[in-house]
């Protein structure tokens, strides 16, 4: 008889009830809320007289709609601020801890719990934003969810949903110099497509995936979301372990190394088995850019964008789609596209380590003159550690704008925005039209370093000519 696999073993420890729907209860150990999707789920727990069931396992922070140039109360955009007002409101009449901008631990919802270490090995973790795959990376099953299971969740503590099954990515080979882990997704995404995962829950793995660090693999599990895997997970190592061990919320002494035996358990058996296994070699490996307007439209940078002819029959349409919306044709080649901006941070690719690569680019240059650049710190944590390095210095010596934390370009729900045609090199993880707060707007998605360089360059290029 064959093991099991990390995701079942953790569905299996969680599981209350099959329901007569043939959908299973989940117990969620750690609830994370944002001020999107949480006013409404409140709203209905209150109109039915329940209580939050258990809001020592809820915890929330503005990411989303709070400014990155200037956060003083009230928020010059008054929905903003009636949606800041509201979690503020629902947190305190719950019992609920709220990472507010006073605190000095506010950001990005799936940068703050890692970094506070609410994310622990084990754990079923949900969240009403689609990018919680994130919390993968600390082998965990991380689930974006929607308003009405925001709702569950409060509620119950439980969310009923169907078992996916589970595919095994093993990555194999060494990364060339300025490839990262958002050009290994990207490479995943281009062959398997944003479809490929619909039913499935990834685990990746292989020794290019046991080399990659705790932030890189949280970049990798993020966009699983964006190749249509409900769930992507690594398994815990030594790695997970040294980047959890003294955080806020992680057991200290010999708990937290009871805590590392159990961790240790939960991983993938030797001989577990899977619904499905794919092999993929990133030796040779050029970094990656998309070019049209998904994630799953991207091409290594030394290729030239693929001609929609030449594409499934089903893809062909959105490919001629992609095309005309870009602005771009067949057979163009990606280097070379000048851009207008620069974004650097984002759930994906706002950690200190992507800043610190990006600054690696950027240090000692200048952005080209007709680009905008900004840096946006996914959490106040980031922020200041950023800062006690000088990285902020070396970006604004550049010429790039030094934010606040927040999700900031990547999504647009606040005022920082595309305007027009503009064609931005972005590192965040979705490139849909209108994604940048234009209709018009072009994203060209790519690692944190391919993003430095292209600002520096005035267009897309490949950042291995700026690393000695």
């Amino acid at each position: 008889m064959s093991g099991k696999n990390l995701f079942n073993k953790i569905w299996d420890l969680h599981k209350v009830a099959t329901l007569p729907t043939g959908q299973e209860q989940l117990f969620i150990g750690l609830h994370l809320i944002h001020e999107v999707t949480s006013p409404q789920a409140f709203a209905m727990i209150k109109e039915k007289a329940l209580p939050v069931r258990y809001p020592s396992r809820t915890f929330a922070t503005v990411d989303h709609i709070i400014p990155t140039a200037d956060q003083t109360r009230p928020l010059s955009d008054p929905q903003a601020e009636k949606m800041l007002a509201e979690l503020e409101r629902n947190t305190k009449e719950n019992g609920i801890t709220f990472f507010g901008t006073e605190t000095g631990s506010q950001g990005i919802v799936h940068i703050i719990g890692p970094e506070q270490g609410l994310t622990q090995p084990g754990m079923t973790i949900a969240c009403g934003d689609s990018h919680t795959s994130t919390h993968g990376a600390f082998g965990t099953i991380a689930l974006g969810i929607g308003t009405s299971q925001v709702r569950d969740i409060l509620a119950t503590q439980t969310l009923a949903i169907n078992r996916p099954k589970v595919r095994r990515i093993t990555i194999s080979g060494n990364r060339d110099r300025g490839v990262y882990a958002k050009d290994i997704i990207l490479k995943i995404i281009s062959i398997l497509g944003v479809k490929g995962g619909i039913g499935y829950a990834y685990e990746y793995a292989g020794d290019a995936i046991e080399a990659l660090s705790m932030e890189e693999r949280m970049t990798l599990c993020n966009m699983s979301i964006e190749g249509g895997a409900r769930v992507g997970y690594v398994n815990p190592d030594a790695t997970t372990f040294d980047y959890l061990k003294g955080r806020p919320f992680v057991p200290a002494g010999d708990t937290f190394d009871r805590a590392v035996e159990f961790w240790r358990s939960i991983a993938s058996d030797a001989d577990a088995s899977f619904d499905d296994t794919v092999k993929i070699d990133i030796n040779g490996m050029a970094p990656m850019v998309t070019w049209g307007i998904n994630p799953g439209q991207a091409i290594e940078v030394t290729e030239r964008i693929p001609d929609p002819a030449a594409a499934a029959p089903e893809e062909r349409e959105v490919a001629q789609r992609a095309l005309d919306h870009m602005g771009f044709s067949a057979g163009d080649t990606i280097a070379g596209k000048k851009i207008d901006v620069a974004f650097l941070g984002s759930c994906t690719n706002g950690r200190l380590s992507d800043l610190r690569e990006a600054a690696a680019i950027v240090k000692g240059n200048k952005i080209a003159p007709h680009v905008q650049a900004l840096v946006v710190p996914g959490s106040q944590k980031v922020k200041v550690a950023a800062e006690a390095e000088g990285l902020d210095q070396v970006f604004r010596d550049a010429g790039f704008s030094w934010r606040l934390a927040g999700c900031s370009m990547c999504l647009a729900m606040n005022p920082d925005k595309l305007k027009g045609r503009q064609l931005c090199a972005s590192s965040s993880n979705r490139n849909f039209i209108g994604r940048q707060g234009s209709p018009g707007g072009r994203t060209l998605l790519m690692s944190p370093a391919m993003v430095a360089a292209a600002a520096v360059a005035g267009e897309v290029i490949d950042v291995r000519k700026y690393i000695v």
